[in-house]
């Protein structure tokens, strides 16, 4: 799923991030996405900037269809740490 993802953002000439973000702006949500470096905030910044057309966002769900589950959200590790 990765590798497909990454081919349709280098097609658009950017981040898999950055498609990312614009998919879930699509979608109609805000995404809220952290970062340390600004070089990487001026990136998700721009990422509002992008337009993803119906077939973009056709062909990304049929890469990962809504609501597939693809890992648990924390390690082992992690999960203990939070009591799970």
């Amino acid at each position: 799923m990765v590798n497909e993802i990454k081919k349709v953002a280098v097609e658009k000439n950017i981040s898999s991030a950055q498609l990312a973000i614009a998919w879930v702006i699509a979608k109609g949500y805000t995404p809220i996405p952290g970062t340390k470096r600004v070089k990487y905030l001026e990136e998700n910044i721009a990422s509002a900037s992008i337009s993803l057309t119906q077939e973009d966002l056709n062909r990304l769900e049929n890469i990962i269809p809504l609501g597939t589950i693809t890992g648990a959200r924390y390690d082992e590790a992690s999960m203990k740490g939070v009591n799970l």
